[in-house]
């Protein structure tokens, strides 16, 4: 049972990942017909937020202190983030909680990355076939994989949680079991009930917000919603930077568990498109459901025990899944009746 429970709470974080960015790109299928596999590089661009954000805030004042010398009798050198030497023990704060604080500087930057992504290029591609849009994305995100590179290097970067979520939670005795037995990394909660809270914002965003009618309207019918004097091309633009912006937060998040480099963006977007067509295409409870369903079977798959009867299987479960899936339901778990069925 705790072999179970343990199991469960490490596919809740990927799962929670895999939904984030399944989301969104669901949302900009459901509204722009637009197949963007440039999605998982604004995964890394949020990652990279987290990165910018860290390194600034480490900047560092260098003064000599005259009363300590070096082995060789020179002033030794005192080195002290302005952050620190400005807001004394805030300063102090604001380094460790970095990766949080990334949030307010990810949130207008990644909006403003996928408004420009979408009036500068995505919208030329709208009536074009979706081979053209994987090609013209597919593109963009190995551009934008090169700058990262150019500009941060190839290693991976390791971005620390905040001191207070560094530790383990012991769920064995929260359900009755022996101390010890189900321990769980604090920050891997932490970016669960992140993820739920993102993916409850959006649906609360697009469910009870004139706006968000408006968007589900065009989703179902965007030419008669165009007939009506509404500017659809205006509020998908700005869904488009939603979509970027959750995508965005989603890497942000992650980096305490994945250290960001500039192909981090490719491993995910492949999965997530799986999590789509098994969700469901342009259905975003599908999107959210197949995402942390798949994470959780990749986490059972990866237990020894299972491994030892089937190895490699964790490598493919997520795509054996999907073909079972797909040739039972086509139009995937809760997607559109006539949706990839034809």
């Amino acid at each position: 049972m705790d072999a179970i429970l343990l199991q469960i709470l490490n596919g809740l974080d990927k799962g929670g990942a895999y939904a984030l960015i399944a989301l969104g790109l669901t949302i900009t299928f459901g509204t722009l017909g637009v197949v963007n596999f440039a999605h998982g590089a604004l995964f890394m661009l949020g990652a990279f937020c987290a990165v910018s954000v860290k390194a600034l805030l480490s900047l560092e004042q260098v003064t000599e202190d005259a009363t300590q010398l070096t082995a060789w009798g020179t002033p030794l050198e005192v080195r002290v983030p302005y952050v620190e030497s400005w807001f004394g023990d805030f300063g102090t704060v604001l380094l460790d909680y970095s990766v949080p604080v990334s949030i307010l500087v990810a949130i207008p930057v990644m909006l403003l990355i996928g408004v420009v992504m979408e009036r500068g290029l995505i919208r030329f591609f709208y009536k074009r076939p979706h081979a053209d849009q994987i090609l013209v994305t597919f593109g963009l995100a190995i551009v934008l994989q090169e700058i990262v590179k150019g500009a941060f290097g190839a290693n991976p970067i390791p971005q620390p949680a905040p001191d207070v979520a560094k530790g383990m939670i012991d769920f064995g005795v929260a359900v009755g079991m022996d101390a010890g037995n189900v321990v769980y990394p604090m920050w891997r909660l932490v970016y669960f009930l992140f993820s739920v809270a993102v993916i409850a914002g959006v649906f609360a965003f697009l469910q009870f917000t004139t706006f968000g009618m408006v968007v589900r309207a065009g989703m179902a019918d965007r030419e008669t919603v165009g007939l009506l004097g509404i500017d659809v091309d205006r509020r998908f633009t700005i869904v488009f930077g939603i979509a970027a912006m959750v995508a965005g937060l989603a890497g942000l998040m992650y980096t305490p568990i994945l250290s960001p480099d500039y192909h981090m963006g490719m491993d995910f977007l492949v999965l997530s498109f799986v999590v789509v067509v098994v969700g469901g295409m342009g259905s975003l409870p599908g999107a959210v459901a197949a995402g942390f369903l798949l994470g959780i079977l990749q986490s059972f798959a990866s237990m020894n025990e299972v491994k030892s009867i089937l190895p490699g299987i964790d490598q493919i479960i997520i795509y054996l899944i999907a073909v079972i899936i797909l040739l039972v339901r086509p139009r995937g778990l809760m997607g559109r009746k006539g949706v990839m069925e034809h």
